[in-house]
């Protein structure tokens, strides 16, 4: 076996802090103890050889399965152990372990510590490397425990063990290799730690970064290592607090093989450093160096836990200097019982007591970094007291060199205006970003789900915030605005023009052949037509919403009227032309006509006031069309009111056409019936289809719908009822007389 130093500085802390209470004259007067140093050589079962020693008390167990398996044995003994090392969560049980104590802390304040570490630095991606023991195992279980639910995983979790460590240090640097994790947590001895990182230095991994638990983050033997530090700069870890112990470098420089005769461990250490009689007063390396003692301190505070306790058993008295109980035979039981209250207070004034079998737990934490030279130092960058933690990042120098923190993640963080959406079959820290749909968005880096806008909000083109629907009507600005306004301009004008033509050719047959009063009346109905659809565009207003529903009502039953009441006289005439029937006429004379379209529209003009009077319409604003706008409508309060509107207008058309269609067929030469029933086949046909088409048409596109219907139906009306009228008056004047139009042509 090879001699380690750092072992060995424990065992001389411990003689120091014996011979360091022989010469105290308050603490244990008049007493001297002693003590036997064994080496375990690593082997567990060699731990027990203590046992078959009469010690009331053991500094005992370097790892938590050596304690495990010495308090296990010993327990039925009441043997009291007072751990320097052994730091399992599972040794607080004191159920179990009721003979344990320890002077380092459980791996549990280790493992949040780690855990707050990778949280804090965002490492969701992460692979891990633990001892094959107790340790390593209870370690990562409260590290996973510490990490669950906070979106961190761990790729792959290896183990090292050290009568395996060849084949495991090759098969996890394989695995470190391969991963795509960039941050590698490693919790094992630092002896294992070694065999893996040169591994990795062989196989050439220089990025990862290394995340250290306390059993290898100090390590000088790691550090002083030239091969190593190629591959483990950075290295962030949680190191045993450090503390002075005042004397203790001068004691050590002052051994010599030549004082200590019966020492066989100062006698290889100095074969080893000399191979003569030199001395260690100038010598400078680990075994000398005091600037940082960590376990040895540990070490430190067992002997005087110990000491306290034997005080405390032994002597009685106001002074507590009187002794009580002979030093003869100690009992380990009464020694144990003692040792559960003892409060502790060090030469150097610090105090400490057990909570249990742990003391209150103090990390530092420590960073690896570069020197000049290309060798690594140990710099001091925060510290742990229980659960608080406390970081100075920008002492940091990382793997990279320097003070940019690395990445190490599955999948990079989505953005605002998307959210995680996890990938079957793999860890949650494995996912991709989906874009927030429409009308939903996240402003938050990470976010698990996108929040629906309120009802009158939108979510902006980046889907990070929501912003007000924007506003939305027919308008006269927009390009289909343009067009429906276009048209009905267009079509008063035309309007405007056919009732000029009639006008000025008034006294002609063909004017005043068909009814020329009526005709007039309709060309004023059809431009009224024609200019309510202007109406419906533009911003909707309380009055705009009012009038709009009564002008094209109204406008419609005046036009209608008129072609019913047309219709009508030219079956009277046709009638009155037979024997017996000469009286018929009466009953459509010019003020019979009139007073027939001036009822038919009071109808309708009541119709609406009464519509208006109870249930108006009103602006509104359509939440209810999902989208980036919302539409300023004129909302139907009453579908009643507007169905009696329509009602009655298709009421009128279908008279109009029934009875056009019978007289389609009288003879004449020009017969007005067969236009009226082109005209309201035509107007019928538009307002069927109307209805389902509203009815679907979302936002302002209802408005539109209904313009669309007004236009084509007033231009079928226009064009059915007067170009062929203004084709004979205008371009075929010779059919524009009497004789022509009273010819009379029999199927």
């Amino acid at each position: 076996m090879i001699l380690e130093l750092e072992p060995l500085k424990y065992s001389y802390a411990m003689v120091f802090a014996v011979e360091e209470i022989n010469r105290n004259k308050t603490l244990l007067p008049g007493l001297k103890l002693g003590y036997r140093i064994l080496d375990t050589c690593s082997l567990y079962p060699w731990a027990l050889q203590s046992s078959g020693w009469h010690v009331p008390v053991l500094i005992a167990a370097a790892s938590s399965t050596t304690g495990i398996i010495m308090s296990s044995t010993l327990g039925p003994l009441s043997v009291p152990i007072i751990s320097y090392l052994a730091s399992c969560p599972c040794l607080s049980d004191r159920l179990k372990y009721s003979n344990f104590f320890r002077t380092i802390p459980s791996d549990t304040y280790q493992a949040w510590a780690l855990a707050q570490l990778a949280l804090r630095f965002n490492w969701t991606w992460i692979g891990a490397v633990v001892e094959n023991n107790d340790y390593g195992h209870l370690a990562i279980q409260v590290f996973q425990r510490e990490i669950q639910g906070k979106g961190l995983c761990l790729e792959f979790i290896e183990t090292l063990k050290a009568e395996t460590i060849v084949a495991d240090a090759k098969r996890s640097a394989l695995t470190i290799q391969a991963s795509t994790a960039r941050v590698i947590l490693i919790i094992c001895w630092y002896t294992e730690v070694k065999k893996l990182l040169l591994e990795l230095a062989r196989r050439n991994v220089t990025n990862r970064q290394f995340l250290a638990s306390e059993a290898w983050s100090t390590s000088d033997d790691l550090l002083q290592d030239e091969t190593i530090s190629q591959v483990a700069g950075g290295v962030l870890g949680v190191a045993i607090r450090s503390s002075p112990i005042p004397g203790f470098e001068n004691y050590l420089r002052r051994l010599h093989p030549t004082h200590r005769p019966h020492d066989a461990f100062l006698g290889e250490f100095w074969q080893k450093q000399f191979g003569g009689t030199e001395s260690l007063k100038n010598v400078q390396n680990h075994f000398t160096d005091t600037s940082r003692l960590r376990v040895e301190y540990n070490v430190y505070l067992a002997v005087y836990a110990a000491a306290h306790a034997l005080h405390s058993l032994l002597y009685c008295g106001r002074d507590n200097t009187h002794k009580c109980t002979s030093s003869i035979h100690i009992k380990p039981k009464e020694l144990l019982q003692h040792l559960k209250k003892v409060n502790v207070t060090t030469p150097h004034g610090e105090r400490f007591s057990f909570q249990g079998a742990d003391i209150p737990a103090k990390y530092d934490l420590v960073n690896w970094q570069k020197t000049p030279e290309g060798s690594l130092k140990l710099v001091l960058v925060g510290s742990v007291d229980e659960f608080d933690l406390h970081l100075n990042e920008s002492a940091i120098q990382w793997i990279t060199g320097s003070s940019q923190v690395p990445e190490s993640v599955c999948s990079e963080s989505c953005p605002p205006g998307t959210r995680k959406a996890n990938r079957k079959g793999e860890p949650l820290c494995c996912f991709d970003c989906i874009p927030c749909t429409d009308g939903e968005f996240s402003n938050t880096t990470g976010s698990l789900h996108c929040e629906q806008c309120p009802s009158e909000f939108w979510s902006n083109a980046e889907r990070t915030a929501c912003i007000p629907r924007q506003l939305d009507f027919l308008s006269f600005n927009e390009t289909l605005g343009i067009t429906l306004t276009s048209a009905a301009v267009s079509g008063a004008a035309v309007t405007s023009a056919v009732l000029v033509v009639f006008l000025y050719y008034r006294h002609t047959p063909m004017v005043r052949a068909n009814n020329s009063e009526l005709s007039f009346l309709l060309l004023v109905s059809l431009k009224l037509c024609f200019l309510c659809s202007l109406v419906f565009i533009g911003r909707p207003s309380v009055w705009s919403c009012r009038f709009q529903q009564a002008a094209f009502g109204i406008s419609f039953v005046l036009c209608v009227s008129c072609l019913l009441v047309k219709t009508l006289v030219v079956l009277a005439v046709f009638r009155s032309a037979r024997p017996g029937a000469e009286g018929l006429m009466k009953w459509f004379g010019p003020d019979k006509q009139r007073g027939s379209v001036l009822l038919f529209t009071c109808i309708q003009i009541v119709i609406c006031a009464t519509w208006l009077s109870l249930s108006p319409p009103e602006p509104r604003h359509d939440l209810g069309f999902q989208g980036s706008k919302v539409t300023l409508e004129c909302a139907m309060a009453s579908v009643v009111g507007f169905s009696l509107v329509l009602g009655y207008i298709g009421l009128l058309a279908c008279t109009c056409l029934l009875l056009a269609f019978l007289a389609r067929k009288l003879p004449d030469n020009f017969n007005e019936a067969k236009l009226i029933t082109f005209s309201m086949l035509i107007f019928c046909a538009v307002w069927v289809a109307f209805v389902p088409a509203y009815v679907s048409s979302p936002g302002k596109y209802v408005v539109a719908v209904e313009v669309f219907a007004i236009l084509a139906s007033s231009y079928g009306l226009l064009l059915c009822m007067f170009a062929p009228k203004c084709f004979i008056i205008l371009l075929r004047p010779e059919m524009n007389t009497k004789k022509h139009l009273m010819a009379r042509q029999w199927a």
